[in-house]
């Protein structure tokens, strides 16, 4: 790694750590961030000291939770072949970790420790992985040097080179090469970004592999006992399950709903379910004189012509898609459009905003027919029309998402056989 920004970086950090220390009274989101790593160590040496012996210890990093699910098929996999690994998880956020902090195949879930020399060399004496697989970017330069030091194999996976993206800043380009070439395997989702990692930064370990994300939306279109209680209500109807939606979206959703004249059964998902949150999606839908029930007060008398279904909770939108037969998919009139994998997985037509082209996925789904972009609610009304009342149309779209989904399928089996052959080195070792 470039000897110059390294030492540069090192003398750094303690000093930008210090001063966001001193201002973490004013900021909530720098104030959790150091709450919740006091102690770190010591509940995280209390935890492994409990581990037993083990040949092989995986260590999976993740900025937060989205990063992680691109990790949990890897995991799964590994896990079907060799039971036996110790797995430990990561998480730089405070969502990511309270998410998954009791994931059941972890042996261990923790805060990733500031990035210092003296925390790394702490963790890593602590922790003692065989490999690191680091899920798409959050590069923590210490944490990596340290782990290189100890032997540690270094695994990138899901990675991207965007174009535009700090990494090729002339200041910072070499700072990155420096961070990349420590990487003994780097698996990318595209062709593209293959290419950009061998020519910009010469990082011959680079390889195509795909995206993991498809894979778990595969996976997880095929589980549906989440909702197994909520299917008997929906038979037989024509459903929309409008998922991740903000305010905009509600705004707009509702209005083109009440237009239709058939109208399909609607499930609401907020992006946000907050206290506050939820009583100003109440009152919209009072204004608008339409009935509603939160699932989590769902009972007998709950009508799917009549009311909506709210869904007041979280951690299975994923599988409330298997209830549908039209997709809605937020976040498209505000910053950016949700992931869209999971209602395409279930081989279902996907509407969403004009605000989609940060998101990959979206753009090939909308090229491959199975996706419709709304600009306004004109627009909704009549893809919801069509959708509602021409079947053959909506089964056309929905197989062409399907398929965008299962050709891309792969990424798993190619990660996951660089890990085993690590693996199997280490035991032969």
């Amino acid at each position: 790694m470039n000897g110059f920004a390294l030492s540069f970086y090192t003398r750094l950090i303690p000093t930008l750590l210090g001063t966001a220390k001193l201002f973490s009274a004013l900021h909530p989101k720098l104030r959790t961030f150091f709450r919740v790593r006091r102690g770190l160590f010591e509940a995280l040496e209390q935890k492994i000291q409990k581990l037993p012996p083990s040949s092989f210890r995986l260590w999976v990093h993740a900025a937060s939770v989205g990063e992680f699910e691109q990790a949990r098929p890897i995991i799964a996999a590994l896990k079907a072949k060799h039971p036996e690994i110790t797995l430990l998880v990561s998480f730089l956020s405070d969502s990511g970790y309270n998410a998954r902090k009791n994931f059941p195949d972890a042996d261990a879930v923790f805060y990733l420790p500031t990035d210092t020399l003296d925390n790394a060399k702490r963790l890593l004496s602590l922790i003692k992985p065989d490999l690191l697989l680091l899920m798409r970017y959050d590069f923590w330069p210490n944490h990596l040097l340290e782990a290189k030091r100890c032997g540690v194999t270094l695994i990138l996976a899901a990675a991207v080179l965007q174009p535009g993206s700090a990494y090729f800043n002339p200041l910072l380009r070499s700072f990155y090469q420096g961070i990349f070439h420590l990487f003994d395997h780097i698996y990318t989702v595209s062709e593209q970004d293959t290419l950009a990692f061998r020519q910009q930064f010469n990082c011959l370990q680079a390889e195509t592999a795909g995206d993991p994300r498809f894979d778990q939306a595969f996976l997880r279109s095929r589980n549906g006992e989440r909702v197994a209680h909520l299917k008997p209500l929906f038979e037989n109807r024509s459903v929309l399950v409008a998922g991740s939606v903000w305010e905009k979206d509600e705004l707009l959703l509702l209005a083109a709903w009440k237009e239709l004249e058939e109208r399909p059964s609607l499930l609401l998902i907020p992006h946000e379910v907050n206290p506050e949150k939820m009583a100003q999606l109440y009152r919209e839908l009072q204004n608008h004189s339409l009935e509603y029930m939160p699932v989590s007060a769902l009972n007998e008398t709950f009508d799917p012509e009549q009311q909506i279904l709210v869904i007041d909770q979280t951690g299975y939108l994923a599988e409330l898609y298997s209830l549908a037969s039209i997709a809605y998919v937020g976040g498209g009139f505000g910053v950016n459009v949700h992931s869209t994998l999971e209602p395409a997985a279930h081989g279902i037509p996907v509407l969403f905003g004009p605000r989609y082209h940060n998101s990959p996925d979206a753009e090939g789904l909308v090229t491959a027919g199975g996706a419709t972009v709304i600009h306004d609610q004109k627009e909704l009304a009549a893809a919801l029309k069509t959708l509602t009342t021409d079947d053959p149309q909506r089964k056309k779209s929905g197989m062409k998402a399907a398929e965008f989904v299962q050709g891309s399928i792969g990424a798993t089996a190619a990660i996951a056989s660089g890990i085993e052959r690590c693996h199997d080195e280490r035991r032969v070792g």
